[in-house]
């Protein structure tokens, strides 16, 4: 109702959360807001990654629903399956970018990806397509986050934005879709910046010709009203005008929210000890003097008979695991994050030799071999590299197989590596399921390895009930 009360012409109803019943959950919600006729006035749209649980929604809401989404990432059978289902039930459907090699990226696959998919819907039945009605079809050229620390990020939102231009240009009638609130996620915590990110990206977006967004209705600004400043080193990021724009804007957003900045140019920390001006060169991420603080630490331990492994479990874990705490608690943002990697990554490859050169002195051989993955659906990374990276420092070999990887590709290295664990990570919530599946498929075929699992939507209490039964060793 507040959704409606704040302007959402669209109501987008997902019950994806990992500990929820979603079909029983959609089926319900659905019921209870069709006795509301304040709510039940608009189009209500259905946004799950599991068709059942669309289905379910498709047979209780009244009038005409929207479906979110189907895509091809299973291929041209199931895509034009579900759409031919969908326009039974005489709903609209948004069309996601992603096929079978994974999601959209660039203003290239993009394009690629949708005009294929726009073909495929309004072919005739009769011959092979799924006579959908043109105007019906809603495409999501995705809508990734920006200034997350990651050139090759920077552009995401020029490409979205370009995307939707050629999309109105080049296929008639069809309307064009996405979450605004990925754009802005690497300032998740600080309401005033996420807004104003996504009014400049809704400003420039609309121009070029989106029909809608799905977007807390109550939380976006007006762009003139912006204030100017932000305004300007928000349009800088949005639109890619210059190098460092992210950086400026998390400078920014420090003030922004009412933080006090703390300038890497006073030295006055320079004073701590040195595991502690280590440990905050990584929370604020500065590079100046890791090597020179990595090294006096590497020479004070040793001095104390301890390894160069020490380095990595005290101070650099400790500096990490602050790190971990502040994004947690929505204190400190994406870009940072990555800026804090790059520093323990730096002062691990200056370890690195010190930690082989102890291996041969004494004689270690490596702790295990460890198979990392991002699971099939998935193409999110940077925990699992950051992941990796202590892994491998603590002694382990890590053999990662990279992204969007499949759970037969998974075992099948396993087995060729003879691996002692494997370690399945997801951002997103389609993730889960397909990390039961692995899970099952590690107890079908006899494996005996422990089984690691991490990303932002999982959880300990999903995994003990939702993927540990699926695998009688630890998980």
């Amino acid at each position: 109702r507040q959704q409606v009360e704040n302007g959402a012409q669209v109501i987008d109803i997902n019950m994806d959360e990992a500990m929820l019943d979603s079909v029983a959950a959609m089926e319900r919600f659905c019921k209870l807001i069709a006795t509301e006729p304040d709510i039940s006035r608009v189009p209500i749209m259905l946004d799950s990654s599991k068709w059942s649980v669309i289905e379910t929604g498709l047979k209780c809401i009244q009038g005409k629903g929207v479906v979110n989404s189907i895509s091809m990432k299973e291929g041209e059978a199931e895509f034009l399956r579900q759409a031919r289902l969908a326009r039974r039930y005489g709903a609209a459907v948004i069309v996601m970018a992603f096929d079978e090699q994974g999601q959209a990226d660039t203003f290239r696959r993009k394009t690629e990806i949708c005009e294929r998919a726009y073909k495929l819907l309004v072919k005739p039945v009769a011959e092979g397509g799924a006579g959908f009605p043109a105007e019906d079809i809603i495409f999501d050229p995705n809508i990734f986050a920006i200034a997350t620390g990651i050139e090759e990020h920077d552009n995401y939102a020029v490409d979205f934005i370009n995307a939707v231009a050629w999309i109105k240009d080049n296929l008639p009638y069809a309307k064009t879709s996405g979450g605004v609130s990925n754009v802005s996620f690497s300032f998740r915590g600080n309401d005033p910046v996420r807004e104003a990110i996504h009014t400049v990206f809704l400003y420039h977006a609309i121009k070029a010709g989106l029909s809608m967004g799905i977007v807390n209705a109550g939380q976006l600004g007006v762009y003139d009203e912006l204030d100017p400043v932000l305004r300007d080193k928000v349009e800088d990021v949005v639109m890619n005008r210059k190098p460092g724009a992210g950086e400026a804007l998390v400078e920014l957003a420090q003030t922004v929210k009412g933080q006090a900045r703390e300038s890497t140019q006073d030295l006055a920390w320079r004073a701590w000890s040195v595991e502690e001006r280590l440990s905050h060169a990584l929370v604020k991420g500065i590079t100046e003097f890791v090597v020179a603080d990595t090294e006096e630490v590497r020479a004070k331990l040793e001095a104390e008979g301890k390894p160069p492994l020490a380095v990595i479990e005290g101070p650099l874990m400790a500096g990490m695991s602050v790190v971990g705490d502040l994004f947690g608690a929505g204190k400190m943002f994406l870009p940072q994050v990555v800026k804090s990697a790059r520093v323990m990554k730096q002062a691990v490859a200056h370890l690195i030799p010190y930690i082989e050169a102890e291996k041969l002195r004494t004689g270690a051989s490596s702790k295990g071999r460890i198979i990392m993955a991002t699971v099939k659906g998935d193409v999110h990374d940077i925990g699992k590299n950051i992941v990796g990276v202590v892994l491998g420092c603590n002694g382990y070999e890590v053999i990662d197989l990279g992204v969007m990887v499949p759970a037969a590709k998974i075992l099948e290295a396993a087995k060729e590596h003879g691996a002692q664990a494997i370690g399945l990570s997801g951002l997103i919530t389609p993730s889960l399921e397909e990390m039961s599946h692995v899970a099952a498929e590690m107890k079908r075929q006899g494996f005996s390895v422990p089984l690691l699992i991490g990303g932002a939507t999982t959880s300990r209490n999903h995994t003990a009930i939702k993927i540990a039964p699926h695998y009688d060793q630890p998980v």
